[in-house]
């Protein structure tokens, strides 16, 4: 079998690495931007760091914010709507998984109108033309979004959400910079963070993973664990950390798939609108001990990746534990809650087959059942 791996065409990494957006732009030959940045960043004027840069050299642009935090059908459709009106030729996002995950959709659509429903984008879709182009920029440290073929869509007709996996949508160009980081909130630097070892941890353990891609999470979850503390606390080296490691994390999952920890975050987020980093971080050490017997060795080396001394003379059953305390240690100190006030029993059911439904279920090292899930889910209450 034949292993793929998909990344971005150029990437920028390091404080300052923002300067270098314009030399791509120009380089491109790029005419008029539509640039995705969500309101909050607008009114914080951390979307004006990437526009001021635009308006220095010139260059056009038409920004687009109908974007929610769980970017819904409707977001998308409007700013397809809106790219077309606005005559631009390339996309800007600017922000976390949600601006990114808008401006991929929007870009798909443009380029491939017959899936303009959105709903059709679910799964595998077999779109036909690569995305209009994009230019990245992360000002968050999690999603990963960046460097993935990966965007989910919150259907609130339905109350879901759906994974979409498209290999057309990766943005060609990259810029991750931790400066533009450094006005996130600790909460959502914490659960952002949390993300991003949750594609770590459960990009590892995938049943496709394979040794390309255990080089890339292995090095991911070292970098997280060491950083993610420091991070909120708004240190630089914190900061610099997670802008590395969860972009490595992406140049992983993103080619082998997730697993339960994400299809139930996932329905969290769409039914009870949890925070999609906040859902991962309380579900991953259940899941990880659900999943714990058919990991092999693999909690081994992450509890050595997480720093867990004398791993080499841990037996398994307290390797696996050690594993997954650690990952509970660092949630906790970084103020993730371990319940779910809102989770209701009779929610259960409809919890659990949304999960079981999820595009990244069938990568779980560990086949789960809707009873199963129901279980899992059971342990937030």
């Amino acid at each position: 079998m034949a292993n793929r791996i998909m990344l971005n065409q150029t990437s920028y990494h390091g404080a300052g690495a923002i300067a270098e957006f314009v030399t791509e732009v120009k380089a491109h030959g790029f005419t008029k931007a539509f640039v995705c940045s969500d309101p909050d960043l607008i009114r914080f004027n951390v979307t004006a760091r990437v526009t001021d840069l635009l308006d220095k050299e010139g260059l056009a642009y038409e920004i687009y914010s109908d974007i929610k935090a769980n970017p819904t059908i409707q977001n998308v459709q409007s700013g397809v709507a809106a790219f077309k009106a606005s005559g631009a030729d390339y996309i800007i996002a600017i922000g976390g998984g949600s601006s990114m995950d808008t401006a991929k959709a929007i870009g798909i659509i443009i380029a491939n109108p017959e899936f303009e429903d959105v709903r059709s984008l679910e799964g595998v879709a077999p779109t036909k033309k690569p995305c209009v182009p994009i230019i990245a920029v992360p000002t968050t440290a999690g999603t990963a979004a960046e460097v993935t073929i990966n965007y989910v869509i919150t259907d609130i007709e339905k109350k879901r959400k759906f994974v979409c996996v498209d290999p057309h949508d990766m943005p060609i160009i990259a810029v991750v910079d931790p400066d533009m980081m450094s006005s996130m909130p600790k909460g959502l630097t914490a659960s952002t963070g949390m993300d991003a070892l949750t594609h770590a941890i459960e990009g590892y353990t995938t049943k496709a993973a394979w040794e390309m891609t255990d080089m890339f999470h292995l090095k991911a979850i070292e970098i997280i664990s060491r950083s993610l503390r420091g991070a909120v606390e708004n240190t630089q080296e914190g900061r610099e950390g997670m802008a590395l490691g969860q972009y490595i994390a992406g140049m992983g999952f993103s080619n082998v798939g997730l697993g339960i920890a994400h299809s139930m975050a996932h329905t969290l987020g769409a039914v009870y609108d949890t925070p999609h980093g906040v859902a991962c971080a309380m579900m991953l050490p259940i899941v990880m001990e659900y999943n714990a017997d058919c990991t092999g060795e693999k909690y081994r080396e992450i509890a050595r990746a997480m720093g867990v001394k004398g791993v080499d003379d841990m037996d398994q059953d307290t390797y696996r534990k050690a594993a997954v305390e650690a990952v509970r240690k660092l949630s906790e100190d970084v103020g993730i809650p371990s319940r779910l006030e809102a989770l209701k029993e009779e929610d259960l059911p409809f919890l659990a087959e949304s999960a079981y439904a999820d595009a990244c279920a069938p990568g779980n090292p560990k086949d789960a059942s809707v009873e199963d899930l129901k279980a899992l889910f059971r342990k937030l209450m």
